[in-house]
Order: structure tokens, then sequence, then C-alpha cells
């Protein structure tokens, strides 16, 4: 793959494709629809109208943490999930779904307990961990299994 053969990556902000050179993903850039920055160093809410865009369509993998409100641990993890983004992006998308408001896209991944964090890639499911981690732990699992 050609360092300069661009990349989709889909805005945060609408969910529009941008086409962005690989070797340029690092200078930020911004969506040629809404102007929204591509990358912001938080995680993508994601849900029904968003989740298959991310899912199907970015030239990045996507880590999403699968969650609830009423989860102690899920709490826990957020603060290392959303340091986690700033460390992985631009190369990874990182997106929570909330499964109690998302339970058809939750049923669809098979998620059985809470956090459950799948790593993607172009549709793909490359890996699963289930339970809290600590930043250094969810980016070092994520380019282990993106290595291997």
């Amino acid at each position: 793959m050609n360092a300069s053969e661009p990349a989709l990556i889909i805005c945060p902000t609408c969910s529009t494709a941008n086409r962005v050179p690989r070797d340029k993903l690092t200078a930020g850039g911004k969506c040629g629809r809404c102007g929204g920055a591509l990358f912001d160093a938080h995680p993508v809410t994601l849900g029904t109208s968003n989740f298959e865009a991310h899912l199907s369509k970015s030239g990045i993998p996507l880590l999403v943490d699968f969650w609830a409100a009423w989860c102690g641990p899920c709490r826990q993890m957020a603060p290392a999930f959303e340091a986690a983004a700033a460390k992985l992006e631009p190369y990874v998308r990182l997106g929570k779904l909330d499964t109690e408001a998302e339970q058809a896209i939750a049923a669809r991944f098979a998620i059985r307990s809470i956090p459950t964090t799948i790593l993607f890639s172009g549709g793909k499911e490359l890996a699963r961990q289930s339970g809290a981690m600590p930043t250094n732990a969810i980016v070092n699992w994520i380019q282990s299994a993106l290595r291997g």
C-alpha cells in the first residue's frame, strides 16, 4: 500500500467519507462537508445512524467500546478509553456504543458482558476483549492485534 494512497476517513460529526492521503493522516484535516475535525482525540459516539459508516466504509481500523451507563466497570474504563483515543488516532478510530440504547447492534455482535471492546478492520472483527482495561493495556492490545 502506497503511503500517499488515500484512506477513507469517516467524519465523526456528520459521517461523511473523506479521502485523505495516508501520509497526511497526522496533519489533522477537516471534513469536506461539515468542516469538522476528522480527528479530535476523543471516541466517537456510535449509534444506528453512523455505526455502519464507521464499521464498513472507513479506511482505518475501528475500536468499539460496548458499554452501558449502569455498568460500574464501564464507567471506570471510560477515562482510559478516552485517553487511548489520543494515543491511537489517527491510525485507529475509537467509538463508544451504548448497549442499552443500541440493543440490536449489541445483539448483532453477541455482546454478553460489558465492557467489551472489539477491534474491526474493513467491517470484520479482528480481536475482542471483555473487561475494563487501563489506557496502556488498551493501546498495547490494539498495537499487538494490528501487528499480528
